[in-house]
């Protein structure tokens, strides 16, 4: 089986979130098989930063679905949304 790769935008719900325990958090959060490839981060506006974190998931693990559903679940997750998918 093949891999995914798959940028996924994470809005925090406030400017005033943690951004590095927000990360680890995700992190913590991934379903078995899954894992984070690097971040990105991006001045949204009035002092948001959304982060874009590199997932890489197995082919047949149903996409990012379970991902996304991980990440929505995570305190201080505002919105999560795919950004770019391709195979690995």
């Amino acid at each position: 089986m093949g891999k995914v790769a798959a940028k996924i935008k994470v809005m925090p719900n406030s400017p005033d979130v943690d951004l590095d325990a927000l990360q680890e958090r995700l992190e913590g959060s991934l379903p078995e098989g899954a894992k984070i490839n690097g971040v990105e981060r991006d001045d949204v506006a009035f002092g948001l930063v959304a982060l874009f974190p590199t997932v890489i998931v197995p082919d047949d693990s149903g996409g990012t679905e379970a991902v996304e559903e991980a990440f929505s679940n995570v305190d201080d997750v505002e919105s999560v949304s795919v950004e770019n998918v391709g195979r690995i």
